[in-house]
């Protein structure tokens, strides 16, 4: 459609628009807010008076529906409206930041700088920077919340509007959203806005089946309305006696969802049956409302047989998001299951705003702490951010779509959670020194490791010991973004403990070989070993994982001429050959481990998908061929996992110079008075290796005894031996390979 409006009827247009957003606000406006809110859209007009969108239309048009968005749909304040009118001001015109702290405060000025912040990032397609983006974006939440909002409201409208865009662009931007803004915007209970987002995302990513799925919901919404009305027709007339003020509606599940379900069930369109829901909304008090809403099901319930195993209260415990609904699945008429969700006028708010909507039925004090609380959970997420940017990224996208499960503290308060998190979670939900000493956990009594998974309803206790430490096993089984990134954390202080005293160890053996430590020697030395930092080769020297002999390997090599020559000829190819990084190790995946033992095993790589180290793999056990290991994507994996489970390995790869295994020592000597004491010391100060199990016994006078410990190579083990044998009364240390 082209436009073609003349400056007059443009000029009208704009000024009904502006009513339009003062109209359709959620918020009550004082004349001061008036005021306000009219000086910024007489600025963004006038900055933006040039200027045109895609379309044709003027460029004021956005900002106005940005700020209406912001106004109507997440019913922020003045301040972010005014911030919404100047979005783009800053990025798109003369006016600096300055102009708009000197113009509007300091507040306005803070986020109008954050989203120019996030317009100038790079819009490149390589995820690692894409990751860095997004991750820059996250980090705005630390500012002010509502940047994030309006970013939300400003990409909801440019999906919105994105027809006039090529179309490698619309399916970009549109990744994009269904990447990271609808996660975002379901976080934070923004429920209109993340379905409107998702259905936005599908059309311009696979529009032949949007508009499918688009035209089989318009064929079939007749039929839809006639099942509602027989169903109401058959509780209307006891809901109208009971004295209920309510209207009953359906709610169609959306475009999105549908094609979700679709895939991840593998069904066509007609073999999904909840393809929408019932809704009955009623007015209620504050105080009767839960009462309420237990009454209606009770009255629903009396004419329809409900399915006990889909019940699902969120009205005695509310979602994470401030969510409150009860939904029962019971067996309406013509035979069919459908799904009824009951909630008062102020849940179903609630349920479609978000944040703003909860807020707004509490006085101003309460509001203020309400959304201190809300941020601080969001905020969580976002503490220890100095990982890998695409790690980053992935570990909050684990928390914005995550169902959740509630478990009670030993004085039963109640913590949400993720499905599937773990003790160890938990443990990490309560603070993070609990996480990082957690060595146990109580759950409903019994005695269970920090691996096991947590359901709803346990009571959790944790226990904890001053000498557990997190290794790099703990991210097997932990699923909060805030268990990963403290663990992360951790082990990478861990690893630089280790590396410092690495590169003393480094430059004193490279002194005995009469050869100085510098940047040049580090860079020969990193490349030699294939690595790809220096503290990876620091942390390798100080767990041992190099030896003197890979060394004086090295220095011969060093010292060939015509090898030399080589090495440069190659380091100079590289793109980069005097840079080394100085601040993160990186995993270098060169062994893999199978079962739950994590056992070292021959095997061979299959040829249908030819994984290669760090990729999700596992192991399948063949007739004739041993241990061949495909990838968890694979095209063969589901018919293998669902043929054969009982030959299914779980098989992950690892660096070995970072895992852990776990060795049996066998100790004899002359027993005297706190030998067990000694042994014990000199394995936890000297080594810092982990304990699993220690069984000694005497008899008069000579002992023997097993130890079970966790090492990281050979070399540490070899150490270890040699520390216990210096014990008075120690005669033999020796490995054993069986209990």
């Amino acid at each position: 459609m082209t436009y073609n409006l003349s400056t007059e009827e443009e000029n009208k247009e704009i000024a009904r628009r502006y009513k339009d957003l003062l109209k359709g606000a959620y918020q009550t406006f004082t004349d001061a807010d008036k005021k306000e809110i009219r000086k910024a859209f007489d600025l963004s007009v006038e900055a933006h008076s040039s200027q045109r969108r895609k379309t044709g239309e003027p460029y004021i048009y956005h900002p106005i529906a940005v700020a209406k968005i912001v106004a109507y749909e997440i019913g922020l304040d003045t301040t972010s409206i005014v911030a919404a009118l100047l979005h783009d001001v800053v990025e798109d015109t003369e006016y600096t930041i300055e102009d708009i702290e000197r113009l509007f405060g300091e507040n306005v000025a803070r986020i109008v700088n954050g989203l120019t912040k996030i317009s100038h990032l790079k819009k490149d397609q390589d995820a690692s920077v894409q990751a860095e983006n997004f991750r820059k974006m996250l980090l705005t939440l630390n500012d002010d919340v509502r940047v994030i909002l309006i970013k939300i409201a400003d990409r909801l409208h440019n999906m919105q509007t994105m027809d006039a865009m090529p179309h490698e662009k619309q399916v970009k931007i549109s990744s994009e959203t269904l990447y990271i803004y609808a996660p975002l915007a379901h976080r934070l209970g923004l429920y209109n806005i993340k379905t409107e987002l998702e259905n936005l995302g599908l059309k311009y990513t696979e529009p032949e089946v949007y508009s499918d799925i688009a035209k089989k919901i318009t064929q079939s919404k007749e039929e839809q309305n006639k099942y509602i009305e027989s169903f109401s027709n058959i509780i209307s007339d006891t809901l109208d006696k009971e004295g209920f003020k309510y209207y009953i509606k359906g709610r169609r599940k959306s475009i999105y969802s549908i094609r979700k379900k679709m895939l991840s069930q593998g069904v066509t369109y007609d073999e999904i049956y909840d393809k929408f829901a019932i809704r009955i909304i009623y007015k209620s008090t504050l105080k009767n409302e839960k009462f309420d809403a237990w009454k209606i099901y009770s009255i629903v319930t009396d004419h329809f047989i409900p399915n006990p195993s889909r019940l699902r209260d969120w009205i005695s415990q509310p979602k994470s998001t401030g969510y409150e609904s009860l939904h029962i699945t019971v067996m309406g008429p013509k035979g069919k299951w459908v799904e009824v969700q009951i909630r008062s006028e102020r849940m179903n708010e609630i349920a479609e705003k978000g944040y703003a909507a909860h807020y707004r039925y509490k006085n101003k004090n309460e509001r203020e702490s309400g959304l201190d609380d809300w941020l601080n959970k969001i905020k969580e997420t976002l503490e220890n951010s100095d990982s890998n940017a695409v790690d980053f990224v992935e570990d909050f996208k684990l928390n914005l779509y995550s169902k959740e499960i509630y478990v009670f503290t030993p004085n039963g308060d109640l913590k949400a959670l993720p499905k599937h998190a773990s003790a160890l979670d938990f443990a990490f939900a309560i603070h993070t020194q609990v996480g990082m000493t957690c060595r146990g956990a109580k759950v409903n009594g019994k005695l269970k490791p920090i691996s096991h998974e947590l359901f709803s309803g346990d009571q959790v206790e944790i226990i904890t010991s001053k000498s557990q430490k997190p290794n790099i096993g703990w991210l097997d089984f932990v699923v909060t973004a805030r268990a990963r990134t403290r663990i992360k954390s951790a082990l990478k202080e861990g690893q630089k403990k280790i590396a410092e005293e690495g590169k003393e160890i480094l430059a004193r053996k490279l002194r005995h070989l009469k050869i100085n430590l510098n940047e040049k020697v580090v860079n020969d030395l990193v490349t030699h070993f294939k690595l790809k930092t220096s503290l990876d080769l620091f942390y390798r020297m100080g767990n041992g994982s190099i030896d003197n002999n890979q060394l004086k390997e090295f220095i011969s090599k060093r010292n060939n001429a015509f090898v030399n020559f080589f090495k440069n000829r190659i380091k100079r190819s590289s793109s980069n050959p005097d840079f080394i990084e100085k601040d993160e190790i990186v995993d270098k995946y060169d062994s893999l481990v199978f079962g739950k033992e994590e056992e070292r095993l021959d095997y061979k790589m299959s040829q249908c998908c030819n994984p290669i180290p760090g990729d999700k793999v596992f192991g399948f056990i063949t007739i004739n061929d041993g241990i061949k290991v495909h990838k968890q994507d694979c095209p063969n994996a589901i018919s293998l996992q669902a043929n054969y489970a009982y030959r299914i390995m779980s098989a992950k790869w690892i660096d070995s110079s970072k895992q852990e295994f776990k060795a049996i020592l066998k100790i004899y000597g002359a027993d005297h008075v706190g030998m067990v004491n000694e042994i014990t010391q000199v394995i936890s100060r000297n080594m810092s290796v982990n304990i699993h199990s220690l069984n000694i016994s005497g008899n008069d006078g000579i002992f023997e005894g097993k130890i079970t410990v966790s090492v990281v190579n050979q070399s540490q083990l070899q150490k270890l031996s040699d520390s216990i044998k210096k014990i008075e009364g120690i005669e033999t240390v020796e490995r054993i390979y069986k209990h």
